[in-house]
């Protein structure tokens, strides 16, 4: 059997394997299974690193995992699997099968591009979410509140979810790395644009790094170090070129962006999980075009805990901040304290997230339903009043 005594010299931990995990795992290993990590997933083939020395081993995810109808519980890059290597199909190309997968920790889920209400894994058990957001072209700040939405509900996403072994916060920690600083100008601009990030991510970490000069990727390794990160952003942020900085190799195909509109070109094609040299492991992914909420409602009022707390002074507790007297939310805009901007983003940002987690609450879809209805006898109440009585 194997053995589950956790050290630092164990062969996983490399990949972030440590007490907790192996805790889980016993009853798997009283089966005579094996653990790994899912380091690529690929049409329901998966390689995982295992500790029996072969490295790498690539294996069929059971049916009854990937014919769930749940497409947030299916093997996902960075998770903790429980594999049968002796008994399960093997060939000239498979060495197994995926038959559990073990309690994550965390998972970063976006709503798919789909009308299904159906959301989509990208990364799990992570310790770090890295967002990527390049500065050869103007920062966009409702973009960076929309990931960061999602890394900081990291720990509320569906799936097997181990809430126990949850990092400090809650979930993990989001970094925002402001990518190809060497071609934001002057230093002055530079520090305005880190300022601006500053200031939409309350407590979080915001970074300026050159892939191509160095710039700052000193912090960037040691904030990654001994943990479990992903890179997040738009094709075209420079996230192959950084993973092949960090890594220290070229493993990651590298294009340059289009001409004709600035955008990237796809150049990862899976999600793939590295280990870096300092210590810890890196999953790249391809460039995400959309981004949608999906169950985000404690990273919202985290991403927006500002405007969280304005509306705590408001007069009415369902204050919509339209007008209504005594808003705090609408009297700190009127002073400047916040912006229109930032205030129209959580007002969309809540309202795609209300969309999708009533397309699977009933409940919520019914208060939906009754809101709506009052809102148009209001309007219809006062558009009444200003015509006056009618003759």
């Amino acid at each position: 059997m194997f053995n589950l005594t956790f050290s630092a010299a164990h062969p996983l931990s490399a990949y972030g394997w440590d007490q907790g995990f192996a805790e889980s795992f016993v009853p798997f290993a009283e089966q005579g299974f094996l653990p790994g990590r899912i380091v690529r997933v690929d049409r329901g083939r998966v390689d995982a690193v295992v500790p029996d020395g072969d490295g790498v081993r690539t294996v069929l995810a059971d049916t009854a995992l990937v014919a769930t109808g749940d497409p947030l519980r299916v093997p996902c890059t960075g998770d903790w699997a429980a594999l049968d290597l002796d008994n399960g199909r093997s060939g000239a190309h498979v060495d197994g099968v995926v038959r559990a997968l073990l309690p994550r920790r965390t998972a970063f889920v976006r709503s798919t591009s789909s009308k299904r209400a159906e959301g989509q894994v990208l990364a799990t058990n992570l310790d770090h979410i890295v967002i990527c957001v390049s500065l050869a072209e103007p920062l966009d700040l409702g973009r960076i509140e929309r990931f960061l939405a999602l890394a900081m509900s990291s720990a509320s996403g569906e799936g097997p979810l181990d809430t126990s072994a949850l990092a400090p916060a809650g979930g993990a920690q989001p970094v925002i790395v402001l990518t190809k600083a060497d071609l934001a100008g002057a230093p002055e601009g530079l520090a305005h644009l880190v300022t601006d990030a500053e200031a939409v991510a309350p407590g979080v970490p915001v970074l300026a790094v050159s892939s191509a000069t160095g710039d700052g990727l000193d912090v960037l390794r040691a904030v990654l170090a001994g943990g479990t990160s992903v890179l997040l952003g738009r094709s075209g942020a420079g996230k192959s070129t950084l993973v092949n900085v960090l890594v220290g190799e070229e493993v990651q195909l590298v294009q340059a962006i289009r001409d004709r509109d600035g955008k990237g070109r796809h150049t990862t094609t899976t999600r793939d999980l590295r280990p870096l040299p300092g210590g810890g492991v890196l999953i790249d992914t391809p460039g995400l075009r959309g981004v949608g909420m999906w169950d985000a409602h404690t990273g919202l009022a985290r991403t927006f805990s500002d405007v969280e707390e304005l509306a705590e002074e408001c007069r009415f507790h369902d204050c919509a901040h339209r007008g209504e007297p005594g808003c705090a939310v609408q009297e700190a805009v009127d002073s400047g304290e916040l912006s229109v901007r930032r205030l129209e983003s959580y007002r969309k940002l809540q309202r795609e997230n209300q969309r999708i987690v009533a397309k699977t609450d009933a409940r919520l879809r019914a208060e939906l339903r009754r809101d709506w209805k009052q809102k148009q006898a209001l309007g219809r109440h006062m558009m009444e009043r200003k015509r006056g009585p009618q003759r």
